[in-house]
């Protein structure tokens, strides 16, 4: 495995591993710290998929979902004032999503790369982060999926409250979404800044 290659792999654990850290401490009443870490995972993904191509920006996806493999194995040792900072459904959530969100990321900017240069990123993006916010919070804490984990009581997550505050109302475990997928999207164009930047040097470089 090349240097470049270990670059983008060490990227992607840095950033799964920090996104679990932060996601212990809250940041306003819908979202935690986590939120604002965890999109560039997907810019990581992007990166690696122009420059090696699918097959490598697989093994960089691969590589992170064993890293949140090993953090939710950790997380679940660790006990917080409610229980394991990491629950089974917890752990399976992240997982599924974190491999279904970023695989699709790879197919989609695959199809998508001969396009326009901001075409792959922003579209494979916001796809992979709608699958990953609609698969980890149902999963994580709607009622309809209990039957994971009985035991684990998240009777709170579905507390009928005003959307955001402000809106219909619905369980908090969908305002706690709505609020994640709003960061993704504005992080999702932000990434645009860094991965033209960084994109452009490689295609310099073997000008």
């Amino acid at each position: 495995m090349n240097r470049s290659i270990l670059l983008a792999v060490a990227a992607m654990a840095f950033v799964v591993v920090l996104s679990n850290i932060l996601v212990q401490h809250l940041f306003g009443d819908w979202l935690t710290w986590g939120a604002f870490t965890y999109p560039f995972a997907f810019l990581v993904t992007d990166l690696a998929n122009r420059r090696f191509g699918a097959a490598t920006a697989r093994r960089v996806v691969f590589a992170g979902f064993v890293v949140g493999v090993a953090c939710s194995l950790v997380g679940s040792q660790i006990h917080g004032e409610f229980g394991p900072l990491v629950t089974l459904r917890i752990a399976l959530a992240s997982g599924l999503a974190f491999l279904t969100a970023q695989l699709v990321d790879v197919g989609l900017f695959d199809r998508l790369r001969a396009g326009k240069w901001w075409r792959a990123p922003l579209a494979s993006t916001l796809v992979g982060s709608s699958l990953d916010t609609a698969i980890f919070f149902s999963l994580a804490f709607a009622s309809a999926f209990t039957f994971i984990e009985p035991g684990n009581d998240v009777s709170w997550a579905n507390d009928m409250l005003p959307l955001l505050g402000v809106g219909p109302v619905a369980p908090l475990w969908v305002s706690l979404a709505v609020a994640d997928f709003g960061v993704k999207l504005a992080l999702s164009l932000i990434a645009l800044g860094p991965y033209r930047v960084v994109s452009a040097r490689w295609i310099a470089r073997t000008a």
